[in-house]
C-alpha cells in the first residue's frame, strides 16, 4: 500500500515540478536506494522479476528505491529527469497467477530506463502493459499478493496519471495537485482510455445502457480497495496539497509523506519547518488500520508499514534537480537524504544493500532502532525528535546554499555520501540511547493491551531472525550483506 502525489508547477513556490511517495511493503521487506549508471548493451534480453523481455541498445541512469529481493523499483527517476512512482490497485478483472507478466515496479523501471519524458514513460508503459500483462506477484513472503497498478509520471513540464485493470487502461495530464492511493481515481474525466475498455465493461454489465462511462466505477474491486483505506489516505494528501498551494516546496511533499494517524492536516501541517509535521500526541502505532500516510504495520488489518519515501523537485537542468529520499521505514522518524542525477553516489557495488535480515546496511541501521522504539513509541522518539529535526534542517539549508553559488554542473552529489553515513552514525546514536531507557526501566512496553499488534511484531521479528538480544546489543549478527 503506497501513497504518490505530484504538484505541477503553477502551484509550487519554486515554479517546478514536485513529487513525492511512500512506498508501503511488507515490515521486513528492506528497501534499497541504488543508481545504476548508463550503459550500452550488447545483450538481446533483460530479466525482470519473473520473466525475460527484449534488452534495449542503451539504458539512462536511474536512482530507484527497490525491495531488495526484486528486479523493479517502488519509485526513482532517471537523469532525464522523470521521476515515476507506481500504487498497487485492486480491479474486479481475475489474474491468473502464473508469474508470466511484468509487476509494476519492473514497469517502472524499464520505463525510467528507456524514456526521455513523461509522455515517453507514460506510452511505454502501455506497449509493455499490452505486450507482457502484469500477471506478477507483488509480495514478498506473501506469495498470493497479486494486483494491478496506477501510476504518477511527472518530468520538469509534464504530469500524467495512469491506471489500468490488468491490460486496460486510462491516463489524465495533471494540473495542479494529484494523489493517488491504492484505488482507481479516473472516472469519465480521463485523457486517453484503452479501445476496448467500454464495450469490455458493458460486455460484463458493468455499464449499463445510457451510463456515462467511469473507469474507476466499472473496474474497482470493493473489498481489497476499501480494506485498504485508500480514500482515507488519498484525502489526507490532497488537504495536504491544498493547504500548501500556491506555495508548495521540498519541505511541504515531506511533511505530506511523515503525517501520522487520521487527523486533518490542517492541524498538522505548518509554514517554515523542516520537512516535520506537528505531532499528533494521540497517535500510537498500536492503532489497527491502513489509514495513516506513514504507515506502521500492527497487525492483519495493517501488515504494511512504509519502508522507503521519496521526493523530487524537478529543474530543466538535471543538475539543479533535487532528490530527497530516506532508503529506511517510517519517515517520521527518518532523514531524508539529498541526491542528484546524473551522480556518482550509491552506486550498486559501491554500497551494503539490505538482505532479508539484520545487516550493516542503511535501511537495517535505521530498523533496529525503530522496533526497539516501538516498546514505547512517543517516549523512545521524544529522545532523538530535536536531534533529527535540526539535522533534516541542516542537510536542506547545505542544498539551498550549494544551488545559490549557481554551481552548473554539481548539483546535490557531493552532500550525498556524508549526509548518509552522518544518518548511519546517528541512527546507532539514537539507538543506544533508547537502549539507555530501557535499562534504566524508564521506557516500558505500551502494547500489553493490543494482543494482535505484540503477537504480530514477535512474528515479524522472528521472521527476520530479530531476537530480543538483537534489539538492544551493540553488534548484530551481520549475515553477508548482498551486495
Amino acid at each position: 500500500m503506497c501513497d504518490t502525489f505530484v504538484a505541477t508547477p503553477d502551484i509550487t513556490g519554486s515554479g517546478k515540478m514536485i513529487f513525492g511517495k511512500n512506498s508501503d511493503r511488507e515490515p521486513n521487506e528492506a528497501q534499497c536506494l541504488v543508481r545504476y549508471p548508463e550503459k550500452n548493451h550488447k545483450e538481446d534480453s533483460v530479466r525482470a522479476t519473473f520473466r525475460d523481455i527484449p534488452q534495449s541498445k542503451k539504458t539512462f541512469e536511474v536512482l530507484l528505491s527497490r525491495p531488495f529481493h526484486m528486479w523493479g523499483a517502488e519509485m526513482g527517476a532517471n537523469s532525464k529527469g522523470v521521476v515515476i512512482g507506481n500504487e498497487a490497485v485492486f480491479t474486479r478483472l481475475p489474474i491468473q497467477k502464473k508469474n508470466d507478466g511484468l509487476t509494476g515496479m519492473d514497469l517502472l523501471r524499464l520505463a525510467l530506463e528507456r524514456s526521455e519524458s513523461a509522455s515517453d514513460a507514460r506510452d511505454l508503459i502501455l506497449e509493455y502493459l499490452e505486450r507482457f500483462g502484469q500477471d506478477a506477484c507483488g509480495g514478498y513472503l506473501d506469495r498470493g499478493f497479486f494486483y494491478h497498478n496506477s501510476f504518477i509520471i511527472a518530468d520538469p513540464h509534464e504530469a500524467f496519471v495512469l491506471e489500468t485493470a490488468d491490460r486496460f487502461w486510462a491516463w489524465k495530464k495533471i494540473q495542479g495537485f494529484y494523489s493517488i492511493s491504492n484505488g482507481l481515481t479516473l472516472g469519465s474525466d480521463y485523457d486517453g482510455l484503452h479501445s476496448g475498455a467500454i464495450d469490455y465493461a458493458r460486455s460484463k454489465g458493468w455499464l449499463k445502457k445510457g451510463e456515462t462511462f467511469s473507469f474507476s466505477d466499472a473496474f474497482s474491486d470493493f473489498l481489497f480497495t476499501t480494506f485498504s483505506k485508500c480514500k482515507i489516505r488519498r484525502e489526507i494528501t490532497k488537504s495536504g496539497g491544498e493547504f500548501f498551494q500556491g506555495k508548495f516546496k521540498i519541505e511541504d511533499a515531506m511533511q505530506i509523506l511523515r503525517l501520522e494517524g487520521k487527523r486533518n492536516p490542517d492541524q498538522s501541517l505548518h509554514s517554515d519547518a523542516a520537512g516535520f509535521p506537528i505531532s499528533n500526541p494521540r497517535f500510537s502505532p498500536t492503532t489497527p488500520g491502513m489509514g495513516s500516510v506513514c504507515l506502521h504495520a500492527n497487525g492483519p488489518l495493517a501488515p504494511n508499514q512504509t519502508t522507503g519515501s521519496f521526493v523530487a523537485e524537478l529543474d530543466d537542468n538535471p543538475h539543479r534537480s533535487q532528490f530527497w529520499a530516506t532508503g529506511t521505514s517510517i519517515p517520521s522518524i527518518s532523514l531524508f537524504l539529498p541526491f542528484s542525477i546524473p551522480g556518482k553516489s550509491f552506486i550498486e557495488g559501491d554500497i551494503v544493500q539490505p538482505g532479508a535480515t539484520p545487516d550493516a546496511s542503511l535501511w537495517w541501521t535505521h530498523e533496529i532502532l525503530y522496533r526497539l522504539s516501538l516498546r514505547n513509541y512517543s517516549k523512545a522518539v521524544s529522545v532523538f525528535s530535536a536531534e533529527l529535526k535540526e539535522v533534516q534542517e541542516k542537510f536542506l539549508r547545505k542544498a539551498e546554499l550549494l544551488y545559490s553559488e549557481k554551481r552548473k554542473e554539481s548539483g546535490l552529489d557531493s552532500l550525498t555520501v556524508p549526509a548518509s553515513e552522518e544518518a548511519s552514525k546517528l541512527y546507532k546514536k539514537w539507538k543506544r540511547q533508547v537502549i539507555e531507557l530501557v535499562i534504566k526501566r524508564n521506557v516500558f512496553p505500551s502494547y500489553g493491551f493490543s494482543p494482535l499488534y505484540s503477537s504480530s511484531w514477535a512474528i515479524w521479528n522472528r521472521k527476520a531472525r530479530i531476537k530480543p538480544s538483537v534489539l538492544i546489543s551493540s553488534d548484530l549478527p551481520y549475515e553477508p550483506a548482498y551486495l
